[in-house]
């Protein structure tokens, strides 16, 4: 049976994480970070690239399975002709920086006598290296097997005998009967070092129960859809690597945004924009502290010299990410390559100026002590913006063609000079607020003059071009232009008929080639962009077009998986999603979709309400709402 994106469930710990599918099976894994070599990679691969199956041996076994409330948690329910058994998956929390990475499986027996089949074959180095297998006896019962190979050691516990194959598996069949558990648990280490203790199942769970819940509840979101809306936030937190403060896109490379094309990347990197707008959602509901790690992390990657700022990092803050292919991957459903690496950390992208200096902006309205350092490196980042403006770049979607004028990238540098110019007028800074102004001022003033189309009335992916880009929603959502203005009205009205995906109100980012290369220097074709769609949402609503904005949120909500999970893209021929999984840009922009939809639903002031900070431009009229999390995601 062919493993869909959306079949996987996301358990973590903040330093990596493991996709689960429905059927039980680990089938990504990368250990002991989100960027290191998969061990477990038949996601990209077969189950010969390593995966860890544990179900039940009788072929009639139906499943369920959801999150423990307001937790990383995974609890699947087996159901066969002899009774039921729950699994609990989990990853304990541990100190940023401290311990080892472990993935821990605990099998209860709710009812009847189900017996229960764990099969695991681990490959390092993305399926490419096989390990020596050992037997470590237990002083206190149960089972042990070490996986070894050059700098890598997995510990497989079990409370129940292992056997182990000449194929390399290492397999337990075993009954549960009710009110009963047993538990089987992997642990990562350096090979190099004294094996590591059993781990301790019960007080694992407890306190990484109790983690999960402390953190969820610290929430200030309080309005509609709460259910998804603190999925999502758990979804963030998940994909934070907690000893820096960089959050990863996705934890997984290659899932493609075309079954059988060429557009697979490497996501699991800190995007600064990415980053930022997430970031900047997670403190607008509450939780300021994961700014300030984020804010410690960018001051890192960045070092002394602003203008060689990359567009992304390791999630350590590393810069060199080199792009290559694994060959021995078959990819998913055949999509090929299956890359690591991404090579479009050197590109120039205006518009992360923009969502970095708007991150600062909305992380100290929601409660961040400001900070001189901090102020010094956003002054740094707005001189490049000063600099560089009025270049052709690479546009949010990283285009592999030529550079262009995207209009995107330019609203994005008028953000970046309006952030800094309120933080001045609101006295929380000293700066030259006047050059800023006059550098606001011009940019927005050639956008208008070379970005919009006024035959069509509408703004344009590019200067002198014809295309749409779903990123011009974007346009009212930063407060470059007031959501009455008839040039956004029309430019929304634009986006939807030629860039709709058809009946079903999704959006596409912007129109491919389909076969032949593309302006974007790619072959074939992507999905509806999650993301973009729920931009539209924002749009709506902006425009006073409610009702279409929530039946749209809510058709984008039925799209998530059965727990809650969001990739990159959708497709609407195959009903399927697309991308890397689960996607932070989609939460994310699910968040401020909520957010939106909430504010307009406590008062007929819209983006005046609630968390979201208010401000006029000298463009509009009206209040308009920071970029907050309604901002676009680069990819590949």
């Amino acid at each position: 049976m062919t493993a869909l994106i959306e079949d996987h469930a996301l358990v973590g710990d903040m330093h990596t994480a493991a996709l689960i599918h429905h059927r039980g099976s680990v089938s990504w894994q990368c250990l002991p970070d989100f960027d290191s070599p998969a061990a477990f990679a038949s996601l990209v691969g077969t189950p010969q690239h390593g995966s860890w199956d544990l179900r039940p041996t009788a072929s009639d076994a139906q499943v369920r399975r959801r999150y423990l409330p307001g937790t990383l948690v995974l609890e699947t329910t087996w159901t066969t002709h002899n009774g039921q058994a729950r699994v609990l998956d989990f990853m304990p929390t541990r100190t940023p920086g401290c311990g080892n990475p472990q993935l821990i499986r605990v099998v209860q027996g709710v009812r009847g006598l189900v017996q229960m089949s764990s099969r695991i074959l681990v490959r390092f180095a993305y399926g490419k290296v096989a390990p020596r297998l050992v037997r470590h006896p237990h002083q206190f019962g149960g089972d042990r097997y070490a996986a070894l190979a050059g700098p890598d050691a997995l510990y497989l516990d079990s409370s129940t005998p292992l056997s182990k194959h000449a194929d390399g598996n290492v397999e337990a069949t075993f009954c549960v009967p009710t009110g009963e558990y047993q538990v089987l648990a992997l642990s990562w280490q350096p090979s190099h070092l004294p094996a590591p203790p059993r781990p301790d199942p019960a007080a694992a769970l407890e306190s990484t129960i109790a983690f999960w819940s402390d953190w969820s509840a610290r929430s200030t979101y309080t309005g509609p859809y709460q259910e998804a809306v603190s999925r999502s936030l758990i979804v963030l937190k998940a994909l934070t690597y907690a000893p820096t403060g960089g959050m990863v896109a996705a934890p997984t490379t290659s899932l493609p945004e075309e079954i059988g094309g060429e557009r697979n990347w490497d996501y699991r990197y800190t995007w600064l924009r990415d980053a930022a707008i997430a970031l900047s959602v997670l403190a607008l509901t509450g939780h300021v502290e994961e700014a300030a790690a984020w804010r410690d992390w960018l001051a890192r990657a960045i070092a002394g010299d602003p203008a060689t700022v990359q567009i992304m990092y390791s999630i350590k803050g590393d810069r060199d990410l080199r792009e290559s292919t694994l060959p021995h991957l078959p990819g998913l459903e055949g999509s090929q390559p299956v890359r690591i690496g991404n090579g479009a950390a050197h590109q120039p992208q205006l518009d992360v100026f923009g969502e970095v200096l708007d991150a600062f902006h909305l992380a100290e309205e929601a409660g961040l002590a400001p900070c001189d350092d901090a102020f010094a490196l956003q002054s740094a980042l707005l001189t490049q913006v000063e600099a560089r403006w009025h270049l052709p770049d690479a546009g949010i979607w990283e285009m592999r063609g030529p550079e262009r004028h995207f209009v995107h990238s330019k609203v994005m540098g008028w953000v970046a000079a309006d952030r800094m110019v309120r933080r001045i007028e609101a006295g929380r800074a000293t700066g030259p607020v006047e050059k800023w102004r006059k550098l606001r001022d011009a940019i927005h003033a050639d956008v208008c003059a070379h970005g919009y189309d006024q035959v069509r009335n509408t703004f344009t992916q590019s200067y002198g071009s014809a295309e749409l880009d779903a990123s011009l929603l974007l346009i009212p959502l930063v407060g470059f232009l007031p959501s009455d203005d008839k040039r956004v009205i029309g430019t929304i009205e634009a986006i939807q008929r030629e860039l709709s995906t058809g009946g079903d109100g999704l959006i596409l980012r912007y129109r491919t080639a389909g076969t032949v290369t593309g302006a974007d220097g790619l072959t074939g074709d992507e999905g509806a962009f999650l993301a973009c769609s729920f931009w539209l949402v924002e749009a709506l609503t902006m425009i006073g077009r409610t009702a279409e904005a929530t039946a749209l949120f809510e058709k984008l909500l039925s799209l998530a998986n059965d727990v809650g999970l969001l990739a990159e893209e959708y497709d609407c021929v195959a009903h399927r999603q697309l991308g890397n999984f689960p996607q932070a840009f989609s939460h994310f922009a699910l968040v401020s979709a909520a957010l939106r939809l909430a504010s307009e639903d406590q008062t007929a002031a819209r983006d005046d309400v609630g968390p979201f900070v208010s401000f006029s431009s000298p463009a509009a009229t009206e209040p308009s709402r920071p970029l907050g999390s309604g901002t676009p995601v680069a990819r590949h």
